[in-house]
């Protein structure tokens, strides 16, 4: 029951316990889908974050639904990602190294108030020292020793698939720093598998690296992990994926699992005739991005307006 509600409150954009508790008491669907039971928010929280290996296998058996009702082409799979924010703070993200210059900012910040405070309390009249100046040195010192914990647990860089030190979150340990085109993110990159012949997915897995390069080779031998009736990437099969997932290693590994793949580079716009008169469509201002909107006209004679 938890399940059906908690997938259908995705379906719906809904990702808080809260607001799926509130939904159970209130929405006709979710009270049919949870039997008029009302869960607690704790109960659908812990729900989603104990059992994630329960819910795996519940996915398993419903690919196997899917392929029992001849579903599943084994043709062709489609692979493809998407970039998705985590609940965890990008101020809280950064290098060993990172982490270690804000724990030593922090200290010496709280010292110099401290030695402030002494110098205050040996002159004749001494005023009381407001509580938000203790406050605020009780949370230098929290805050530092809590860098100072995490670096001893965490001594050694994460480095990324290309040899760049990678930023690591101390509230997500798992997510990622990453660059999308509305801005840096903190979380992870999500892809997933699909078959061609009734878009059937059939592996999805999440990561913190905002590489889609290095997520290529782990899907696709999920893939061919996965044992239903029989494997799913037969001699036949076909993969395909966007310029994101190009690299000359992806070509060398997939050789070696002998698994036919159509991977586009990055130029292949370029040399497609498909694409010749491309460029007539980037000089159109994107609805999506372009927030500048029409320009408005000023409600006063301006110097210009006059010769």
């Amino acid at each position: 029951m938890l399940l059906k509600v908690t997938l259908f409150a995705y379906s719906q954009g809904i990702i808080s316990s809260r607001n799926i508790e509130c939904a159970c008491r209130e929405h006709v669907t979710f009270i049919a889908l949870s039997g008029d039971s009302q869960p607690h928010f704790t109960t659908i929280a812990g729900f989603v974050s104990s059992l994630g290996d329960d819910i795996a296998r519940i996915f398993t058996q419903i690919l196997f639904i899917c392929d029992k009702q001849g579903l599943i082409g084994r043709e062709t799979f489609a692979i493809d990602g998407v970039k998705l924010p985590s609940n965890a703070s990008k101020a809280k993200s950064g290098t060993p190294a990172d982490f270690e210059r804000q724990a030593a900012k922090l200290e010496t910040a709280a010292r110099v108030m401290l030695e402030r405070h002494r110098e205050e309390d040996q002159r004749t009249f001494e005023p009381d020292l407001k509580a938000k100046e203790i406050q605020r040195i009780n949370r230098l010192q929290n805050d530092a020793t809590q860098l100072r914990k995490w670096l001893a647990t965490h001594p050694e860089d994460h480095k990324g698939s290309k040899g760049a030190i990678r930023k690591s979150s101390r509230t997500d340990t798992e997510s990622a720093k990453m660059a999308t085109s509305k801005g840096v993110i903190q979380g992870y990159t999500g892809v997933a598998a699909v078959d061609a012949k009734h878009q059937i997915i059939v592996e999805a897995q999440a990561h913190g690296t905002g590489s889609e390069q290095e997520l290529l080779i782990p899907v696709v031998k999920a893939i061919k992990a996965t044992q239903i009736k029989s494997p799913l990437i037969t001699g036949n099969a076909r993969v395909t994926a966007d310029a994101g997932y190009h690299s000359e290693a992806n070509l060398k590994k997939l050789s070696t699992l002998e698994v036919d793949a159509l991977i586009a580079d990055n130029n292949m716009r370029s040399r497609d005739e498909r694409f010749a008169g491309q460029d007539k469509y980037k000089a159109l201002p994107d609805p999506i991005h372009d927030k500048g909107g029409k320009p408005k006209k000023a409600a006063r004679y301006q110097p210009k307006d006059f010769d």
